[in-house]
C-alpha cells in the first residue's frame, strides 16, 4: 500500500476506496490528447483493469499534447505504445488493448465487460456510439470534449440521474452534418480536461465528493472562467 498511501490517507478514499479502485474496470475510448492524462492518472491511482480503444498510430503532430508518446514511437500503434508506457508506470494494473475503431458492430461487446466508459475521442459519431451502448448496457459514461482553449465534462447515464449524451445533443443528424471544427488546440487543454475526467471516474468509483451527475462543467482556459450547467 506504500504506492497509494498519499491517496489512502485521504478520509474520502482510505483503504476501502482503494480497494474499489483496484476492482474497477474502466474502458477508455481514444488514447490521444484527452486519453493520455486519463490513462496516466488512472494507472497511477491503481485502477484494476484499463481497456484502451484506439486504431491510430503515433504522429509527429501528436507530441505537442499527447504526453503518453515519444519521438521514437512515430508510426507505431497508440494503443500498444500506451500499454507499454502504462505498464512501466504501474505493473499492478491490467492493461487490455483494442487497436481498432469502436463501431456499431463491436460497441456492445467492447463495453459490456467494463464498469464505466471514459470519453477520450474527438468526434460526434463515436460519442453517440458510446452513449447508446452505455444506455443499452446500463454503464456510466464519463464524457469530455475540447476545442482550442475550451473544454467540457459530464457524467452521463448514472443511476441517480440518467441523463445521457442525447440529452445534451439530441439531434444526431444535425451534429454529424456540421463542418469539422478547426483542429487548433492548446496542448494543455486536453491535459486539464482529461484530468477532470479521470477525477470524475475516481469519484464515481469510490463514491466521494459530488460527481458531475446531471451537470455539465465547462472551462475557458483563456480566462479561467468555469461554469456548471444543470442538465
Amino acid at each position: 500500500m506504500d504506492r497509494y498511501n498519499r491517496q489512502t490517507m485521504l478520509p474520502e478514499i482510505g483503504a476501502a476506496g482503494q480497494e474499489k479502485i483496484r476492482r474497477a474496470k474502466v474502458l477508455l475510448v481514444g488514447v490521444g490528447g484527452l486519453g493520455s492524462p486519463i490513462a496516466l492518472y488512472l494507472t497511477g491511482a491503481g485502477i484494476g483493469t484499463l481497456g484502451l480503444v484506439d486504431d491510430d498510430v503515433v504522429d509527429h503532430s501528436n507530441l505537442q499534447r499527447q504526453v503518453l508518446y515519444a519521438e521514437d514511437e512515430l508510426g507505431l500503434s497508440k494503443a500498444e505504445q500506451a500499454r507499454q508506457r502504462l505498464e512501466r508506470l504501474n505493473s499492478e494494473v491490467h492493461i487490455q488493448t483494442y487497436p481498432y475503431r469502436l463501431t456499431a458492430e463491436n460497441a456492445d461487446s467492447l463495453i459490456a465487460p467494463y464498469d464505466l466508459v471514459i470519453d477520450g475521442c474527438d468526434n460526434f459519431a463515436t460519442r453517440y456510439l458510446i452513449n447508446d451502448a452505455c444506455v443499452r448496457l446500463g454503464k456510466i459514461y464519463v464524457y469530455g470534449s475540447i476545442r482550442a482553449f475550451d473544454g467540457q465534462v459530464a457524467v452521463f447515464n448514472h443511476p441517480e440521474h440518467p441523463v445521457n449524451y442525447r440529452t445534451l445533443y439530441p439531434d444526431e443528424e444535425e451534429m454529424l452534418s456540421m463542418p469539422a471544427p478547426p483542429k487548433g488546440v492548446m496542448g494543455v487543454t486536453p491535459g486539464v480536461v482529461g484530468c477532470v475526467e479521470a477525477c470524475e471516474a475516481l469519484k464515481v468509483i469510490t463514491g466521494f465528493g459530488e460527481p458531475l451527475i446531471g451537470k455539465l462543467w465547462t472551462i475557458d482556459l483563456r480566462t479561467m472562467q468555469s461554469n456548471i450547467i444543470l442538465l
